[in-house]
């Protein structure tokens, strides 16, 4: 091998490398975005949950019936 083909191979090398450097990078922001959409629909989630809950002074002091 002379010192061109070792000087196109590494060139190859990197250009293939940038190729999947750039594709990791799209991957992890497609799941960043991904997981903040998923964040804020869990704390939607939980602002629902908090508004269904009765409160302690709407229900008063009364247990819940033993059905629940």
């Amino acid at each position: 091998m002379s010192d061109d083909d070792g000087i196109i191979e590494l060139q190859t090398r990197i250009a293939f490398q940038d190729g999947a450097i750039q594709e990791l990078s799209d991957v992890i922001a497609r799941q960043q975005r991904a997981i903040d959409g998923l964040q804020q629909e869990v704390e939607e989630l939980r602002q629902q949950l908090r508004a269904l809950q009765p409160s302690e002074v709407e229900g008063g002091s009364e247990p819940p019936p033993p059905h629940y």
